[in-house]
């Protein structure tokens, strides 16, 4: 049968089991920030840069760059005008038209020379007026 040790050779053992269990660790250095991007990117970027949140989108387009158009969607300038430019092509027709429904007093949909009547008679009074 083993005999208890003596507590204060129990207490040296358990000291110097302590010191050597324990060893001296160096200090972290703290993580730099990681820096905020200026590039405005996804659904709402160009939002984001209209509104001077970001500085630009992934295109590359700045606040300059951009506009809100009539019914309130943020645009790039260039492609506003490319959308005039397409728009000058058919607005002779859509005014045509316009005029057409009217002397014909159709209201609601109609296909443009569909299968009814109505469709035939409305193309060709567009057409006569768009060829006026």
């Amino acid at each position: 049968m083993a005999l208890p040790m003596k507590k204060s050779v129990m207490k040296s053992a358990m000291k110097s089991m302590k010191k050597a269990a324990k060893p001296t660790s160096m200090k972290k250095t703290v993580m730099k920030k990681k820096a905020v991007s200026k590039i405005a990117r996804g659904k709402r970027a160009k939002a984001a840069v209209f509104l001077g949140r970001k500085e630009k989108t992934a295109s590359g387009h700045s606040r300059s760059d951009l506009m809100k158009t009539k019914h309130g969607r943020i645009v790039t300038k260039a492609k506003h005008a490319q959308g005039k430019k397409a728009y000058a092509y058919i607005s002779a027709w859509t005014e045509a038209l316009q005029k057409a429904r009217k002397e014909l007093g159709i209201k609601g949909f109609c296909a443009v020379n569909g299968k009814t009547a109505q469709g035939k008679a409305l193309y060709a009074k567009t057409k006569a007026i768009f060829s006026a």
